[in-house]
C-alpha cells in the first residue's frame, strides 16, 4: 500500500496493526469501522480485509484522501468505503446527524496534540458508538489519556515499543 510522504503521517507498523486486530478478534468481522485522523487509511483497509462491511475514512487533508482511495482501489475495497476530507471535530457531528453508528472507532492522531479527549467527547456527544461498541486510541506511550469519562472506561492497554493501544468501551 501506499503512504503519504514525510512526516505528517505516520502509519501504523504492521506490528501494532497486528495486535489491534489480535485484541479484536472476531468483532471485526461484520462490523462497521470508523477511521479517524486515517493517514493512508492502512488500519481501516485492515478492517475490510477482515470482514468489516464498511469502513469511513476521515482525513483532513486532501492528499492523503488520494493516498486512501488509491489503497482501496489496489485492495478492491472501494464499495465498502466512505471518504470523508474533514477534521474530526467536524466529521463526528455531521457523522452523528447521518445517524451514523460504529461497531468499532480507532483512532491514531498526531502525538502530542492532546486532540484524543475532544474527540472521545465528540464520538459521546453525537452517539456515534454503538452500546457493545469498542474505541481503540494509539498514541505516544508519553501522551496521558482519560481513564474514563462519564460514558467511556478504559478496558485494556498494551505497549508496543513507543506506542501505546487503548481500549474504551460504553459504560
Amino acid at each position: 500500500m501506499k503512504a503519504p510522504r514525510g512526516l505528517s503521517v505516520r502509519p501504523t507498523s504492521d506490528r501494532v496493526k497486528e495486535a489491534i486486530f489480535n485484541i479484536l478478534g472476531l468483532r471485526v468481522d461484520g462490523s462497521r469501522f470508523l477511521d479517524l485522523f486515517a493517514g493512508s487509511g492502512n488500519v481501516g483497509i485492515e478492517a475490510l480485509s477482515r470482514g468489516a462491511v464498511k469502513t469511513v475514512f476521515v482525513e483532513n487533508k486532501i492528499q492523503n484522501i488520494s493516498i486512501i482511495r488509491q489503497n482501496l482501489n489496489i485492495t478492491g475495497f472501494t464499495a465498502n468505503a466512505h471518504l470523508l476530507c474533514s477534521s474530526v471535530d467536524q466529521a463526528l457531528p455531521l457523522l452523528g446527524k447521518k445517524g451514523q453508528k460504529f461497531d468499532i472507532i480507532f483512532m491514531d492522531p498526531p502525538y502530542h496534540h492532546d486532540l484524543v479527549p475532544g474527540a472521545l467527547r465528540g464520538i459521546v456527544r453525537n452517539d456515534l458508538l454503538i452500546q457493545e461498541g469498542t474505541v481503540v486510541i494509539e498514541s505516544s506511550k508519553k501522551d496521558i489519556l482519560p481513564l474514563e469519562s462519564a460514558f467511556l472506561r478504559l478496558l485494556r492497554q498494551e505497549k508496543y515499543g513507543d506506542n501505546l493501544l487503548s481500549f474504551y468501551t460504553m459504560n
